[in-house]
């Protein structure tokens, strides 16, 4: 990792697939205090699903102060979705709850009309697997404890969304959000509005405000 400024620094990381945003924070923590003798605040500017990967911002020293202004940055992600089978989670690391039964034809042409309908926003449901707080309670640990609760539903504004490619039942875009915006439930709306169960395959995030890939530190 490149030498940084202990006092306000915001590091780039290229999350792996795989880690917390926690882990990264702990790795990060560990190489900016190398002894007990000197303590630096670290933490992050917004969490990013494990199963991700992309920018996460590191903040350390002063710049922790600056959170609540970071996470309300304008992201950019490179979303994978898969067409024809749902998860539980809305990513690869659920279980399976729904399968179309056969195989996903959809033209580029349909494809394209619904992801602008996304634009400049729309009512998103909080996925259940998600640190939202239901009645005190984290919602994922609710959901997994098999409890029912009512999902809240909040606006998000999508700036831009586009196909980049289309194989078969995948279609991977890239999209332009304000904060708050949960891809995992964005991949599962796209299913929802072409008539079919889907999921985030997978989910690069490439900008976060300023800030962008290539990463200052590769957080492997």
């Amino acid at each position: 990792m490149r030498s940084v400024n202990t006092e306000n620094d915001i590091v780039v990381v290229d999350k792996p697939v795989g880690w917390t945003s926690h882990d990264v924070v702990a790795k990060v923590r560990g190489e900016v205090n190398p002894s007990t003798a000197l303590r630096v605040k670290v933490g992050h500017g917004g969490t990013l699903d494990p199963f991700a990967t992309g920018v996460l911002l590191i903040l350390i020293g002063q710049a922790v102060k600056r959170f609540e202004e970071i996470r309300t940055w304008e992201k950019e992600y490179e979303l994978t979705v898969k067409l024809g089978e749902a998860t539980d989670t809305g990513d690869p690391t659920g279980k399976i709850i729904e399968t179309s039964g056969r195989v996903p034809e959809v033209s580029q042409n349909e494809i394209e009309r619904v992801l602008k309908s996304f634009v400049p926003g729309y009512e998103q449901t909080v996925p259940a697997y998600s640190a939202v707080k239901i009645g005190g309670r984290r919602a994922y640990k609710l959901a997994r404890a098999g409890q029912q609760f009512d999902l809240p539903k909040r606006r998000v504004k999508i700036s831009k969304i586009e196909l980049l490619s289309l194989q078969g039942p995948t279609l991977q875009v890239r999209v332009v959000c304000g904060s708050g915006t949960y891809m995992r439930q964005l991949a599962v709306d796209i299913g929802a509005k072409l008539g079919l169960p889907a999921q985030a395959a997978s989910l690069r995030r490439t900008r976060v405000g300023k800030f962008k890939l290539p990463a200052l530190y590769s957080g492997s």
